[in-house]
């Protein structure tokens, strides 16, 4: 029988290009940052890609400097030298990821709050080809959200509130709720990694995204997964 295959997928982003007014038009998120797993359910990763967009990352320094982490440029260009990451064209990293997807034939592309990636890197290759291609996901291939997955087991669960009441992972609404983080998490399905900070570069959050995905597979409860509901 065929194993299905996931792709676990995971951006970072400049806050996008200034309006006329100056204001900056947070829809308009671009890509600079995109790394993505290839697992099976059990989350056994069995290929990893890291990119930087060259076209944001190289040739439009002033979107970089909006960069929400742009303080950790001195290492990515560590990690370029190193050969940890590629830098790429946009279509080239397109490219590459329609091409893993047929090769794994990909059961689901999936991400934590999977819109807002979703999002960016269509903002991207739309903003970058001036509207030639309009979109980074072919509608063949079915999108999930492992935070909607997430939210439909931990949220009510007594061990998961006890835990981020003890630790103070709590929200700040009038009545706070447990946080839904993948950092917060990610700590709550590893007990002896209490000290991991998120890295918020691409591949290292697909990374434990894609472990946060198999604990979900592991619990075999109901849930919701698919990012956009089908009509009809």
């Amino acid at each position: 029988m065929q194993k299905n295959h996931y792709l676990v997928i995971d951006t970072e982003t400049v806050n996008g290009i200034k309006k006329e007014d100056n204001t900056v038009d947070l829809s308009q998120s671009l890509v600079y940052d995109v790394g993505w797993t290839i697992c099976d359910k059990k989350g056994n990763v069995l290929l990893t890609r890291s990119f930087i967009v060259r076209e944001i990352f190289t040739d439009y320094p002033d979107l970089m400097k909006s960069g929400y982490y742009a303080d950790k440029l001195t290492q990515y260009y560590a990690d370029i030298q190193e050969g940890k990451r590629q830098i790429e064209n946009i279509l080239t990293i397109w490219q590459y990821f329609l091409d893993d997807c047929r090769q794994w034939q990909i059961t689901a592309v999936m991400a934590y709050n999977a819109y807002f990636d979703y999002r960016a890197l269509s903002n991207t290759i739309r903003y970058v080809t001036k509207s030639k291609f309009r979109t980074f996901f072919p509608k063949r291939y079915e999108i999930w959200d492992i935070l909607k997955m997430t939210n439909s087991i931990l949220p009510k669960r007594k061990s998961y509130i006890s835990f981020c009441q003890e630790n103070g992972y709590l929200t700040k609404h009038k009545n706070p709720r447990p946080q839904m983080k993948a950092e917060t998490v990610y700590k709550y399905i590893k007990p002896h990694c209490q000290d991991f900070v998120e890295s918020h570069t691409g591949l290292e959050d697909a990374l434990i995204e894609t472990e946060i995905f198999a604990y979900c597979m592991r619990q075999h409860k109901k849930m919701n997964k698919a990012l956009f509901t089908q009509k009809g």
